[in-house]
């Protein structure tokens, strides 16, 4: 817990940055993220739009170190994994992605592990009381 007046770690303004401008794409552009959606889940478009509120709540929730965040955070990072590795296994299968976007592609994946823990170590605001 911290108080207002220390500034945020720079992990956790990384954090707040990707999930405001992951967040507006996908509300602005959700054709982008429906083929990361894995085919056994339902409404695409739907789920899409979903986790684009979720990362706009978390990046203020992170910015105004709500003590929700960093958990919520880390378990939004844990919950769009399995989207990352469908685009990771669908790359790889189709010979019209590159070489590099597809060694990207899974490269992705295990940067997601410190994302979470610094999701999930972001600071937040100290309990007010006695």
């Amino acid at each position: 817990m911290t108080d207002e007046a220390t500034p945020l770690p720079w992990p956790t303004k990384g954090l707040i940055a990707a999930f405001a401008a992951s967040g507006v794409v996908h509300l602005v552009r959700p054709q982008v993220f429906e083929p990361l959606i894995p085919e056994a889940l339902p409404a695409p478009r739907a789920l899409v739009y979903g986790s684009g509120v979720a990362e706009l709540a978390c990046a203020a929730g992170l910015a105004s170190r709500r003590s929700w965040a960093p958990a919520a955070s880390a378990a939004l990072l844990l919950a769009v994994w399995p989207g990352n590795w469908t685009m990771a296994a669908k790359w790889q299968r189709s010979a019209d992605v590159p070489p590099i976007a597809k060694a990207a592609a899974w490269a992705r994946l295990p940067v997601q592990i410190p994302l979470i823990v610094a999701a999930w170590r972001s600071p937040r605001h100290r309990a007010l009381g006695p």
